[in-house]
């Protein structure tokens, strides 16, 4: 096999001896994306090969079309959080993936989280969180953690784990033209002769329902242009894959280079930012506008927020504004609404 590994390479190895013996659980983030998903499903057959058999667990929906388009076509059984939580001990073992405990998009379950690995910086939330196994690397993907996996153990992954785990990669670096690291590309060299063509081609087609229509409409019509800033409100029931989405598309725009879009769900506003200059960093940008009202976080080039629900009367009347002033703000523009 070509030698593809590289000096960020961790002791896999030692995941596999902390897990023998146990029931596992692999956990992701609430509202798995594609990586996400490949991710824990990489993770789970990676550990068969050690007659390891893991569980993967989450919470929320699996509210976009290409998440779902992966279980049906790899055969991929994921539980949701309510149907392992009442056979899960606090004995048993989780391994958080594309996140970490207590970083707010992840739901607390009786087990006991052994093992981070994520893509994600760790904040001052869980900061604090003690380990048996921490893989924390900012690589453009976590589908990009899990194949350093085999290829540290001299693994060939299967066609259908390939595929999954590029096609994740590919969603979470925006076909790696976003936060693009050595590693993304060493996982593309790596995984890329190895794929299924055809079921890749599946994925990458017809991804968009006519709902997706909606929202794209809805952020055009009430999108804001204040320089390099733009921001909408999709003013529609928008799932939150969608909304990144929709983030992406308003980064397209020649005239933006921070991009802000949010949704009313029905615990809150969802936020997704964007940015694509290096002087303003996306999770940075929104803790601070939201700070005090809400909360948020993540990369340099994307991140996510929320305001709760009972937080919303905090806005007053005309929300849309304060929001906007709260983003002028904390990226000290001139003028406002």
């Amino acid at each position: 096999m070509e030698d593809f590994k590289n000096d960020s390479s961790v002791k896999v190895r030692e995941l596999i001896d902390i897990c023998k013996g146990h029931k596992i659980y692999i956990q992701t983030h609430n509202i798995p994306d594609p990586d996400a998903i490949g991710s824990a499903y990489g993770l789970q057959q990676l550990m068969k090969v050690y007659d390891i058999e893991a569980t993967i667990c989450y919470d929320g929906d699996i509210d976009k079309l290409s998440s779902s388009k992966m279980l049906d076509m790899f055969g991929i059984k994921m539980f949701s959080d309510e149907e392992v939580a009442g056979e899960m001990t606090a004995d048993d073992y989780i391994i958080c993936v594309d996140s970490q405990k207590n970083a707010g998009n992840i739901t607390d379950l009786p087990g006991d989280e052994i093992a981070a690995i994520d893509h994600h910086p760790t904040t001052s939330k869980n900061a604090d969180v003690e380990y048996r196994y921490k893989d924390i690397r900012i690589v453009g993907a976590c589908g990009t953690i899990i194949t350093d996996y085999y290829i540290d153990l001299g693994l060939k992954p299967s066609a259908d784990v390939a595929t999954a785990l590029l096609y994740g990669i590919k969603i979470d670096t925006l076909q790696f033209s976003r936060g693009v690291c050595d590693e993304d590309i060493n996982a593309f060299r790596f995984l890329n002769p190895l794929i299924d063509i055809n079921k890749m081609g599946s994925l990458e087609m017809n991804n968009i329902e006519f709902r997706d229509l909606m929202a794209y409409g809805s952020a055009i019509e009430n999108i804001k242009v204040f320089g390099y800033f733009g921001i909408s409100h999709i003013a529609l029931p928008c799932p939150d894959a969608m909304i990144a989405i929709v983030a992406d598309f308003i980064l397209s725009l020649i005239e933006i280079e921070v991009a802000v879009i949010y949704c009313e769900r029905p615990d809150g506003l969802k936020f997704s930012v964007r940015s694509e200059r290096r002087d303003i960093n996306a999770g940075e940008l929104i803790s601070e506008a939201l700070e005090g009202i809400g909360g948020g976080g993540g990369h340099a080039t994307m991140a996510a927020g929320r305001i709760h629900a009972d937080r919303l009367a905090d806005l007053g009347e005309y929300r849309d504004n304060v929001i906007t002033e709260r983003f002028i703000k904390a990226l000290g523009l001139e003028g406002g609404c």
